[in-house]
């Protein structure tokens, strides 16, 4: 039964060569509720109708873990098999959580069988660990990270975990920062892993020039460097995106009409041919709005964006002409249509969030990204600003939060209940904000090596 389902789907990519499209998706609502099978499967059809656009049938997870228990699995699994969305899993690697991440995958392996596995185009192990381990991520408070060997076990043991079961085939890989990805001392990540995820944010790239229009060449730029230390492997955009609302980052303007442009420029050219994880679906909602915002719909979920989804012709210098070619690879999960969801059914991957330019290392902060520089006030984050350097977003609370794992980016508020950075425990990693002086410092050590 499992090979003819992994069969099934290398004959799918056989005959489609189009790459996986999709969203980010946390565990929590903005105001901090876990959120049900119902909402996820509610998330997941607006993004398969979205006016103007077709192909977003995939998820990309933060974690294996329900909200609110200790390790079920997430009822974003369900909703994914009711509504046909392919999953990119998530492990959230930090914090000292991963025997329950680890149960929880097991779990959801039992409970949904082939149904489950058949979606799953790719298992990362951890999201921006390395970052929040190097001495950038520590001064900017960026929340607890993992050693390049421990992360490299805990990929081992998923590797053991899904052993002759039906995710026997899925790829595993690692989101991070393209900072990390260069980084020597972390090699043994790059080499136990099938393909890299990359993050990255121009927008917070503001000790340089980071206007709208140098958020191609500054994306470019990132990705190249990862791909430069990839070793012929996959690298798969897991998150990027420019905010429709906000404060300003230097020359980063927050508005409706720059991310259309940004996702003109670098979106579409990516879609179809990169495995793609855009950030975000939406991240606002009747409880809170964070500052600034990604979310392409507004604070009413509806399949009508904010700015037009239609993508102009493309020439072949735009994003993504250097990206990596759909995902394919012989780990097998990776393509899509097994799941019904058609051929650019899930977008894996996103840039490193550091999108940035040589000049101030690009990758994205788990940390303060994206709050805004400095000012708590509309969010009542007490992060600072992101370094240029760092290219990340908001700390939206990628990290799991303390019920066990439940990621709060997935809520895609940053911050937006205005409290400070929430607090680490031994079950759930956050993803901390750092202080606005901790980070412009980063940047400018970062642009300093660049």
């Amino acid at each position: 039964m499992h090979f003819t389902n992994l069969l099934a789907l290398a004959l799918s990519l056989g005959t489609s060569q189009a790459a996986l499209q999709g969203f980010n998706y946390g565990s929590t609502n903005g105001d901090g509720s876990s959120r049900s099978q119902s909402q996820f499967q509610e998330l997941f059809k607006t993004a398969q109708g979205l006016v103007g656009a077709s192909g977003f049938n995939s998820a990309r997870l933060y974690t294996m873990i329900q909200g609110g228990t200790t390790n079920d699995p997430i009822s974003a699994i369900p909703a994914a098999i009711a509504s046909e969305t392919t999953l990119l899993l998530g492990l959230w690697a930090s914090g000292g959580n991963i025997d329950n991440e680890l149960a929880a995958l097991k779990s959801a392996i039992s409970q949904y069988d082939d149904q489950f596995a058949k979606l799953v185009v790719g298992i990362s192990v951890g999201s921006e660990d390395l970052y929040r381990n190097s001495p950038t991520g520590e001064k900017s408070d960026a929340g607890p990270g993992v050693q390049p060997e421990e992360l490299v076990d805990y990929i081992n043991q998923v590797r053991s975990v899904i052993k002759g079961t039906g995710l026997s085939g899925a790829p595993i890989g690692h989101v991070d920062t393209w900072t990390s990805w260069v980084n020597s001392s972390n090699s043994a990540v790059n080499d136990a892993v099938d393909w890299l995820g990359f993050d990255g944010y121009p927008f917070f790239q503001n000790t340089m020039a980071n206007s709208i229009d140098d958020g191609l060449s500054l994306f470019n730029d990132a990705v190249a460097k990862t791909k430069s230390a990839a070793g012929g492997k996959e690298v798969w955009i897991t998150e990027t995106g420019w905010p429709v609302s906000g404060s300003t980052e230097n020359q980063g303007v927050a508005s409706i009409a720059n991310a259309k442009q940004y996702w003109d420029q670098v979106g579409c050219p990516l879609f179809g041919k990169t495995n793609t994880w855009w950030y975000t679906l939406q991240d606002a909602d009747s409880s809170a709005t964070p500052n600034p915002s990604f979310g392409i719909v507004g604070t009413t979920l509806s399949t009508k964006p904010l700015f037009d989804l239609t993508c102009p012709k493309q020439s072949s210098s735009s994003a993504g002409s250097s990206s990596s070619s759909p995902s394919t690879s012989s780990s097998s999960g990776s393509g899509s249509s097994s799941s019904g969801n058609g051929s650019s059914s899930s977008g894996n991957g996103s840039t490193s969030s550091g999108s940035g330019s040589t000049s101030s290392g690009s990758g994205s902060t788990s940390s303060s990204n994206g709050s805004t520089s400095g000012s708590a006030t509309s969010t009542g984050s007490s992060s600072g600003s992101s370094s240029s350097a760092n290219g990340g977003k908001s700390s939206t609370g990628k990290g799991s939060s303390s019920a066990g794992a439940t990621s709060t980016k997935a809520s895609g508020s940053a911050k937006a209940s205005g409290s400070p950075s929430p607090t680490v425990n031994a079950n759930a990693a956050t993803r901390a904000s750092g202080s606005a002086f901790g980070m412009i410092v980063a940047g400018i050590a970062l642009a300093m090596l660049a």
